[in-house]
C-alpha cells in the first residue's frame, strides 16, 4: 500500500495499492476504525485481482471530500523535502524527486 504515486510508480513493485492520502496515512485516519478497516478490505481484495507484475490499483477512497488543502500543504510551494538532498547511507546516491519544486531545490 502506498500513498506516494510517484514513488510507488519508480520503484514498480510487483504489485501495489494507491491511497491518495497524506503520507504515512494509506490506513486512514486516526480514531476511524470503520474507514481503516474498509481501506484494509479493499486492498486486500485488490491484490486477490492484481495479477501482472508492476500493476498498480488507485483505491476510491477521498481523505476529505471538501478540502483538499492537504495536497497542496504535502507537494506545494512550501514543501520541505527531507532526506532528498543528500544520502541517508554514505556511498548510497540518492536523487531528489521533482515532484514539487521549492525554493532551496528550484
Amino acid at each position: 500500500m502506498s500513498s506516494a504515486w510517484d514513488i510507488t510508480f519508480e520503484v514498480r513493485p510487483p504489485r501495489a495499492v494507491f491511497v491518495n492520502f497524506p503520507l504515512n496515512h494509506q490506513t486512514g485516519k486516526a480514531h476511524d476504525p470503520a474507514l481503516q478497516r474498509q481501506i484494509l478490505l479493499d486492498a486486500f481484495r485488490a491484490f486477490e485481482t492484481l495479477w501482472t507484475p508492476g500493476q498498480m490499483l488507485t483505491l476510491p477512497n477521498v481523505w476529505d471530500p471538501n478540502d483538499r488543502a492537504w495536497e497542496a500543504k504535502d507537494w506545494g510551494p512550501d514543501f520541505e523535502s527531507y532526506g532528498t538532498t543528500g544520502t541517508t547511507l554514505q556511498g548510497t546516491p540518492e536523487r531528489i524527486l521533482n515532484r514539487a519544486a521549492t525554493a532551496e531545490h528550484a
